[in-house]
């Protein structure tokens, strides 16, 4: 019997809300928009990752101190991935924004699968 384990994506949304009480999150899978193959046909791959994060606690915290503090938070689920956009922001910025996050830019190895 195999034990089915949780997905990345679904351990790194869980310790966001847990350590930032975020009022948006979104953590999108977007190693599809990548090249390789998932070395298991029978998973989804999980290597690239963009997350939205809203949250008061990055409030007068400069744009490193805030991806400072998400790294903290990930911890040793880092390891487990080869990239993650991230895009922060107070609730007041996301408002200015239009509740709208920046579009992930095309990844230069798409057709290259020799770097996965």
């Amino acid at each position: 019997m195999q034990i089915q384990r949780p997905s990345i994506q679904n351990e790194l949304e869980q310790k966001l809300r847990d350590a930032f009480q975020p009022a948006y999150l979104e953590v999108l899978n977007e190693s599809h928009l990548h090249g390789g193959a998932p070395r298991d046909p029978q998973r989804v791959r999980e290597t690239h990752f963009k997350a939205v994060i809203v949250a008061d606690a990055f409030a007068r915290k400069s744009m490193v101190q805030q991806h400072q503090l998400v790294y903290g938070a990930l911890g040793d689920s880092m390891q487990k991935i080869h990239a993650l956009g991230l895009h922060t922001f107070t609730p007041d910025e996301w408002a200015a924004r239009g509740h709208v996050a920046p579009e992930s830019p095309a990844c230069p190895k798409r057709d290259d699968h020799s770097h996965v």
